[in-house]
């Protein structure tokens, strides 16, 4: 079992970000990739259907013999956890939220969090229940920011336009004086230079990619599920093929990449 791939899925491109601090951080694996980019974003979507689309995905990477699911997704992380790992009991389910959760709330005595997603991840209070359930004495500030996912989804990343719509989000009442900054969402990294530049790099803005694979990689080391074959191989799977998706995927892994177009709802 320790050859088998992990799989990794998200509603579009964001989760290449985790995919390739897994790539990063674990060199040894194989991944198995799915971006659902029929139904991007999933922050806009309902609760059940998000859960519809995670399972089905979850489905299809089972199917693919992954040992290992990650939910590269916050918005399917907030509102479908526990329906995929129920669904997928034999193997392990990661999702993005509870490793940042983590690593924040052990310094988080009286400081100000401020907390930036999808809508869907917002709304849930996902963030705000696990900080201060570990924390009590941490400020939980929750803002939905949800042009930023199409505006990466579209390219405009360290541009003019991408500098005025995160500058109008950050200097929201709700996100002033703050200690961190989660970026609730695995599209956000690609944007993460242009809110510590915002914030004059004065406020600590939490990388989630990186610390999820760092926790995906313990945990699969504590179950010796480590792969030790140095020949890894990544396959990319997608719901509707796009040339953004191909362009981002060929930029983070460095190296020309096949993409799949399947259709997994039937």
């Amino acid at each position: 079992m320790k050859n088998l791939p992990i799989g990794v899925f998200d509603s579009g491109i964001g989760g290449l970000t985790v995919a390739h601090a897994l790539k990063e951080k674990l060199p040894n694996e194989s991944i198995v990739y799915f971006g659902d980019t029929e139904h991007l974003p999933y922050g806009e979507k309902s609760d059940e259907a998000i859960q519809d689309f995670s399972k089905k995905i979850a489905k299809f990477l089972m199917k693919k013999n992954c040992k290992a699911i990650v939910m590269a997704c916050n918005s399917a992380s907030s509102v479908a956890f526990d329906v995929v790992k129920k669904q997928a009991d034999h193997i392990s389910v990661f999702n993005v939220i509870d490793p940042i959760v983590k690593v924040v709330a052990k310094s988080c005595n009286d400081c100000k969090i401020g907390v930036i997603g999808t809508k869907t991840t917002i709304q849930s209070g996902v963030y705000s229940r696990k900080i201060q359930s570990i924390c009590s004495s941490a400020k939980v500030a929750s803002l939905a920011t949800p042009l930023l996912v199409p505006m990466i989804e579209e390219g405009f990343v360290n541009e003019k336009i991408s500098h005025q719509i995160i500058a109008n989000y950050l200097s929201k009442k709700t996100l002033s004086s703050l200690d961190f900054l989660i970026l609730a969402c695995t599209h956000y990294p690609l944007i993460h230079q242009e809110i510590s530049d915002f914030y004059n790099n004065k406020v600590d803005v939490i990388d989630s990619a990186s610390i999820v694979a760092d926790s995906i990689r313990s945990a699969l080391d504590n179950k010796n599920l480590l792969n030790s074959n140095k020949t890894p191989k990544y396959q990319f799977y997608v719901s509707n093929f796009t040339n953004s998706f191909a362009e981002s995927a060929k930029f983070f892994f460095k190296e020309e990449i096949k993409i799949k177009e399947v259709n997994i709802w039937n």
